[in-house]
């Protein structure tokens, strides 16, 4: 050891007529039941740890870091790599035991803030250099402590992130496929639902996507992950999700009193925290019925886009008649052959499809089209005549309505 180290060792910091500064901490026992007390009591999370922990491991890491100050005013210096390893175990231990890292921190203040207090309190002017250079020592040794605990944590916390997101891709490949799930809750701790949402996701593309200036594959894991993130506040991290840029399938629990369920306003929350116009399908299922629930979720997302629906949430009851039309058959084939006769005249077909898609209102339609209201007149009376739909009438209307859709079933999945 060198002679500076020496100095150092045999140089505490003093204070009231060169007492060290250290002794007026008191009986260590005595403190350190003091500070496991005044963190009890005051830094609220802690009172949600069983009594044998703070018994336990809060006295005992109390004490190490009493130890650690103790060290920091005799020996005027910060603690060392080595003397850091117990506390950066600790810190994984509470990672993995889910206290708030704002808690850990707040608590070594604290402690500190309180030793502080009881050195200061004897101070007189003549220790003004003492207690500047045992200032300095403690902001060092504070930020130490800050960087090893919040480095720890997070590695932790990641780790922990990583084993949860792998079990819970383990498990949600479990219940797409309908094979047992008993080993695997089990094995990853996930409780596996008596009934879900099954739940089709689409996540379109941005224009920043598009933008040749910046990287594409960037902007959409950004994306996702914003996605990922509402998902996961919205529904306490408790929802399956097996997700890509594009979209996927979400299994939400549906026998948890306390979990909220998808909505089209809890969808809508999500798309605004995202800044994405998301898109869903769902159907109810018993667990058992999974697979055969995601592949109905899905055919209604297709559909849902092939019909150009707007952002939104969706069940089948929404697109119930859209649905039936997809279903290739002869009804479908005679319903889209009313309008067949339109095919040759498409400033027909087009002023039927508007008129529809403004509320049977001439002028609205007349402004879209850009053409006066006399010449709609005329041109629905065309489309009446050309397909015997009578647009005066309710069921002329219902007709022309269905007759439209099917239309677009059989142009946009096809005839067969």
């Amino acid at each position: 050891m060198n002679s500076s180290a020496m100095d150092r060792i045999h140089n505490p910091l003093t204070i009231a007529d060169g007492r060290a500064a250290s002794s007026f901490l008191g009986n260590a026992d005595e403190l350190v039941s003091q500070l496991v007390n005044y963190f009890a009591e005051n830094v609220m999370p802690c009172q949600a740890l069983p009594s044998e922990a703070m018994r336990g491991d809060v006295t005992e890491f109390t004490r190490r870091c009493l130890a650690l100050a103790m060290e920091m005013l005799d020996k005027r210096t910060t603690p060392s790599e080595q003397q850091l390893v117990a506390l950066r175990a600790a810190s994984a231990q509470h990672a993995r035991e889910g206290v708030p890292v704002g808690t850990l921190l707040r608590a070594y203040a604290e402690g500190f803030r309180i030793g502080f207090e009881l050195v200061v309190g004897q101070v007189t002017a003549a220790d003004l250099a003492e207690v500047v250079a045992g200032t300095r020592l403690l902001l060092r040794t504070l930020e130490a402590i800050n960087a090893t605990v919040t480095s720890a944590y997070l590695d932790e916390q990641r780790q922990v992130a990583k084993e949860h997101q792998t079990g819970a891709q383990t498990m949600m490949s479990a219940l797409l496929s309908g094979h047992g799930v008993g080993a695997l809750t089990r094995q990853t701790g996930i409780r596996v639902a008596d009934s879900y949402q099954v739940v089709a996701l689409m996540i379109p593309e941005l224009a920043e996507e598009h933008d040749p200036r910046v990287d594409a594959q960037v902007v959409a894991r950004r994306k996702l992950r914003r996605v990922q993130a509402a998902l996961a506040d919205a529904f306490a991290s408790r929802s399956l999700a097996l997700l890509s840029t594009n979209g996927g399938t979400l299994l939400i629990p549906s026998d948890e009193p306390d979990l909220p369920r998808l909505t089209g306003d809890v969808l809508a929350t999500i798309s605004a925290t995202s800044g994405v116009e998301l898109t869903a399908t769902l159907v109810p299922a018993p667990t058992e019925q999974i697979p055969q629930a995601t592949e109905e979720a899905h055919e209604l997302l297709e559909l849902v886009r092939g019909i150009a629906k707007p952002a939104g949430l969706y069940e089948l009851s929404d697109v119930a008649i859209e649905y039936q039309l997809t279903r290739p058959g002869p009804a479908r084939e005679h319903l889209a052959g009313v309008i067949a006769p339109l095919a040759t005249h498409p400033e027909l077909l087009e002023t039927l499809r508007t008129y529809m898609a403004t509320g049977l209102n001439r002028k609205a339609t007349g402004r879209r089209l850009h053409v006066h209201p006399n010449t709609i007149d005329y041109r629905l009376r065309r489309v009446s005549g050309l397909t015997d739909l009578d647009l005066t009438t309710a069921e002329g209307i219902l007709r022309a309505r269905i007759a439209l859709l099917a239309d677009d079933m059989v142009h946009t999945r096809g005839a067969a």
